[in-house]
C-alpha cells in the first residue's frame, strides 16, 4: 500500500488537524441535512432490541450520571440547535429534538468513518490507535443521542396519545 511518508513532528501536526477538519467538515454535513432526510429512524439509526427504549445505556452504561458533562455543539453552526435541554414539551418541540438527535448522531458517526483514512500517511500502529481514538470519542456521543431520542421519543408517544384523547 502506498503510504505518504512524512517527519514524525509533521505527522503528528497532520493527525490533530485531520481530525479536526473530520469533525467540522462532518458536522457541518449534518447541519446541512434537510428536515426531511432526517424526519425517521433509518436502518442505521433505527432502535436495536437490546437498547430496550434507551434502558440498556442507563442501566449498562449509567449514562444519566455522565452524559450532561460532554459538551454540546449543536448550536455550533448558524440556525443549529442545542440538545442540552428540550426546546419545548408540546409534540413540535419534542419531534424538533428527535430529528437533532438523529443530526447529531450521523455526524458523530461519519467522524468516526473517517478514521481508516489515517491508513493514508501513517504506519500500521499510529493508524490504529488513531482509529481507536476516533471510536472513544465519538461513541460516548452517540450513545447519548440514541439514549435521548429514544426516551423521548416515548414522550412524543405519551403526549400524542393524551392529545388524541382530548
Amino acid at each position: 500500500m502506498l503510504r505518504l511518508v512524512m517527519p514524525q513532528t509533521v505527522t503528528i501536526v497532520v493527525d490533530v488537524v485531520a481530525w479536526g477538519v473530520f469533525h467540522a467538515a462532518t458536522g457541518y454535513a449534518a447541519h446541512r441535512l434537510g428536515d426531511e432526510r432526517l424526519s425517521s429512524d433509518g436502518w442505521g439509526l433505527r432502535e436495536r432490541r437490546f437498547e430496550d427504549r434507551g434502558r440498556w445505556y442507563r442501566r449498562r452504561l449509567h449514562i444519566h450520571r455522565w452524559k450532561d458533562r460532554l459538551p454540546e455543539a449543536g448550536a455550533l453552526f448558524e440556525g443549529g440547535v442545542s440538545k442540552r435541554e428540550l426546546p419545548a414539551l408540546h409534540a413540535e418541540g419534542l419531534d424538533l429534538f428527535v430529528r437533532e438527535t438523529r443530526r447529531a448522531e450521523l455526524g458523530h458517526w461519519w467522524a468516526l468513518w473517517c478514521s481508516p483514512l489515517f491508513v493514508l500517511w501513517n504506519p500500521p500502529l499510529a493508524a490504529v490507535l488513531l482509529g481507536a481514538y476516533g471510536v472513544l470519542v465519538n461513541l460516548p456521543f452517540i450513545a447519548v443521542q440514541r439514549y435521548n431520542r429514544f426516551r423521548t421519543q416515548a414522550l412524543l408517544g405519551r403526549v400524542s396519545r393524551r392529545r388524541s384523547t382530548t
